[in-house]
């Protein structure tokens, strides 16, 4: 019964904000046109497509909330409009009583609450869809953050992703889009997603990753974790305080100063990016505060690391040469790229994707360097990368939403933010070291633990590989050379044995002058 509830819940929501409508007007059948003319009797709507899809996930609760905030990360797979108006989701969820706060974290540590802190404030201080955060005190007087998880979500989620899944079925079935919006393929990231969510410990685990990193930065600070405090359910971490950074007018009133900030947040960027490859993917202005305490005056704050994307040397090389060919207006080598990846069907025909990637880029070169939008350019490379069936990683997908983030974050703060001028020591050294020779010596230095295990077997590996072949039926000319790699072999034997029977031969003698010697 409350799967059937729950279902006909959705549904009726589904109709009251005309989802059924955007969903019939991707069916190019004519049967489809005529059943979306029947549906569209009587109902009108003022909101936009976007809107109506981002009031109805609200409606339908956390899961449909949070699966909305990671679709809107697919701005490749969505119209622009829908992926703008899904950024705005924000969780903002009613807590969950005290008495359940206190219940889930004592039954996490087996333990009475009295126990492990001096105070628990039972009122949240910030609650969303997977978990709330409340201030506590430990016993040693330290301030900490205890994050408990939303409890009860592991039977909603699942319940909500059956039908998540049975829709998007029907719609990769029927939708003429739908093979390529991957539908079952985004529910099945969206799964993921959650349920590394619902394991707080791999969010503390990637708190500390980042801490570790960003320790010779000194323009960040990264909650430390509790580690004997942190469990799936409950995790307890170091009180940060600061402002937040969309509160730009306390923070000039404090004496920040508001252009540095806008440089240091790109600098942060593409530090985890460019040296580290292991980047906060979720920067938006509710997870970003800013210090004013005296020792750390500011610095950014960094928080909720629930979502952290990482870049593979693959993914640096494919990069580093995309980016050497856009600066140097090469759009055939990026084309190239696009296809030599994989990521574009072989029968692409080359020029017809260069043309296109020319027509994205070409304008942004005539503008000044501080009004180019480096998030914008890779948002239309991707849209464009649609007519060409391109698949686009989730991992660059993550990151150019990251940057999109991170500059609207930048130029609110500064206006005059150069975002290129910031960015382009970074990318420098890393093009540097991710290409020639650098690259290949750092390559080097990589394996040469393993060259030193495999070249002594070599000349053994050689000759059995040989003597296998021959023994399959070879050729003469391999028998031949495993005979003259034998003969060789007993040639060297026969050096090396009459070599230290000469040796030997040496000493022996030199030791009995020695004895005669001594004797007489």
């Amino acid at each position: 019964m409350r799967f059937v509830s729950r279902l006909l819940f959705i549904l009726w929501t589904v109709w009251r904000f005309g989802l059924d409508d955007l969903a019939l007007s991707g069916l190019r059948r004519r049967r489809f046109a005529l059943i979306r003319r029947l549906t569209r009797l009587g109902r009108r709507w003022q909101d936009s497509r976007g809107v109506r899809l981002r009031l109805a996930l609200e409606r339908l609760g956390p899961i449909f909330v949070k699966f909305g905030q990671v679709l809107s990360t697919r701005s490749d797979l969505l119209p622009h409009d829908v992926a703008l108006e899904l950024a705005r989701l924000q969780d903002r969820v009613p807590p969950f009583p005290a008495a359940l706060s206190r219940e889930m974290v004592e039954r996490a540590f087996g333990r009475p609450l009295e126990e492990l802190f001096a105070t628990f404030d039972a009122e949240p201080v910030a609650s969303a869809s997977i978990a709330q955060v409340h201030f506590a005190t430990l016993k040693d007087g330290r301030e900490v953050a205890v994050k408990v998880l939303r409890p009860g979500m592991l039977d909603v989620i699942d319940d909500d992703l059956a039908l998540m899944r049975k829709l998007a079925a029907w719609i990769e079935r029927f939708s003429a889009d739908g093979r390529r919006l991957k539908p079952r393929e985004v529910v099945a990231e969206f799964d993921m997603y959650l349920h590394d969510e619902l394991d707080l410990v791999r969010e503390a685990a990637n708190a500390a990753q980042l801490r570790r990193n960003m320790e010779s930065l000194d323009i960040i600070l990264v909650p430390e974790m509790h580690w004997d405090l942190c469990r799936p359910e409950v995790i307890v971490m170091e009180r940060m305080k600061g402002v937040p950074i969309s509160q730009r007018a306390v923070l000039e009133q404090a004496g920040v100063d508001i252009k540095k900030l806008a440089r240091d947040g790109v600098t942060i960027f593409f530090t985890q990016v460019f040296r580290d490859g292991f980047f906060h993917a979720d920067m938006h202005p509710g997870n970003i505060q800013v210090s004013l305490a005296p020792e750390s005056f500011g610095r950014y704050i960094a928080l909720d690391f629930g979502i952290i994307g990482t870049l593979t040397e693959v993914d640096k090389d494919y990069l580093a040469q995309n980016f050497i060919a856009f600066f140097q207006r090469d759009y055939k080598r990026v084309a190239e790229l696009h296809i030599a990846s994989g990521w574009v069907p072989p029968q692409t025909r080359v020029d017809a994707l260069e043309s296109a990637i020319r027509a994205v880029c070409e304008p942004h070169f005539d503008r000044p360097l501080k009004d180019i939008s480096l998030g914008q350019v890779l948002m239309r490379l991707f849209q464009t990368s649609r007519r060409f069936n391109v698949e686009i990683q989730p991992q660059l997908v993550l990151l150019q939403k990251t940057l999109l983030n991170v500059e609207g974050l930048g130029r609110q703060l500064d206006p005059e933010l150069d975002l290129w001028a910031t960015a382009k020591p970074f990318l420098e050294r890393w093009m540097h070291e991710q290409v020639g020779w650098p690259a290949f010596n750092k390559q080097l230095q990589k394996e040469a633990p393993r060259f030193a295990q495999l070249i002594p077997e070599l000349p053994r590996l050689l000759h059995d590989a040989l003597k296998v072949q021959a023994q399959r039926g070879g050729d003469a000319e391999l028998k031949a050379l495993v005979r003259e790699l034998r003969s060789t072999n007993r040639l060297l034997s026969g050096m090396l044995w009459g070599a230290a029977g000469f040796a030997l031969g040496i000493a022996l003698a030199w030791l009995a002058v020695q004895l005669l010697g001594a004797g007489s």
